[in-house]
């Protein structure tokens, strides 16, 4: 039977944690809500010397000013090249990730080890390592004319995605035991039945966790899109961000708030529709039947 100073010590401990969470959760969210806050402020309250909590008087001015175009245009060629970048990396990366994944976790062949390492190695290198040499094959392949620059930076972006991606699909299909394949197979289903049936829909929460991970990514990537994407009718959102940027008393910061707000709420929607996905995915593997 615990004694009551146990009990006390216990409670003690827990409540320090919970206060360390809480701490925690303040520091990161903090920055998020300062970015949508100064987006709501008018100039004066942006520009004071006196921090100001909560805009006194709002205003939907500077997003008007951020998503009119008139400093700033090409907002909407922005959002449609990222929306097609994204999408089908994200989209290829889900396909080619876990056919690999699956003939690294499920079958045995010569090099599969020496493959493994070698993706681990690549999540090593630095991206900006990378910059000019992706540069330098990309163009000999003339993937740098206007014309086929978006396909060149969605190639770009899959060298970065798509080793992390096969690395953590693999992780969930070794969780999966080989004897439910094989039941299905004895019970008359065909090794594609077992595959579609079986194995896709236990995997179903690490393709959604994976291709979060893969969206964020290639949503927020910057370095590569700028060197790449010269001509602004062809430039990604975070690359168009970027103009809003100057010296300290140039830099438009009631505008630049509200448009990092208007860039980051395609990524929350993205995590709110395949949250409850990814919450299973977190305890799918904590019961066997």
């Amino acid at each position: 039977m615990i004694s009551a100073a146990a009990r006390r010590r216990r409670s003690g401990r827990q409540a320090a944690w919970n206060v360390l969470g809480i701490a925690v959760l303040v520091v990161m969210v903090f920055p998020v809500y300062w970015m949508v806050s100064t987006a709501f402020k008018p100039d004066n309250e942006i520009n004071s010397s006196t921090p100001t909590w909560f805009p006194t008087d709002a205003t939907l001015s500077h997003f008007r000013e951020a998503i009119a175009g008139v400093d700033h245009p090409f907002f909407w060629n922005a959002v449609e090249n990222t929306l097609i970048i994204v999408g089908i990396t994200v989209a290829l990366s889900m396909v080619l990730a876990f056919l690999a994944a699956v003939a690294l976790a499920k079958y045995r062949f010569t090099g599969r080890k020496l493959f493994v390492v070698l993706m681990i190695g690549i999540q090593m290198l630095p991206q900006t390592g990378l910059v000019i040499p992706l540069y330098v094959v990309l163009r000999n392949y003339g993937l740098t004319k206007n014309e086929y620059v978006l396909f060149g930076v969605i190639l770009t972006y899959m060298t970065f995605v798509l080793p992390f991606s096969v690395w953590t699909l693999r992780g969930f299909l070794l969780g999966i035991p080989r004897d439910l394949e094989e039941a299905a197979m004895v019970d008359g289903s065909s090794r594609l039945g077992a595959f579609v049936r079986i194995l896709l829909p236990l995997v179903a929460p690490g393709l959604v966790a994976t291709s979060v991970f893969a969206f964020v990514t290639s949503w927020n990537e910057y370095i590569f899109a700028n060197v790449l994407l010269l001509d602004q009718s062809k430039q990604t959102v975070t690359v168009w961000l970027s103009y809003f940027t100057g010296t300290s008393r140039h830099t438009d910061w009631g505008a630049l708030m509200a448009a990092s707000t208007v860039i980051a709420v395609p990524v929350m929607l993205f995590f709110l529709l395949v949250q409850r996905k990814m919450r299973f995915g977190l305890t799918a593997g904590a019961v066997k039947g």
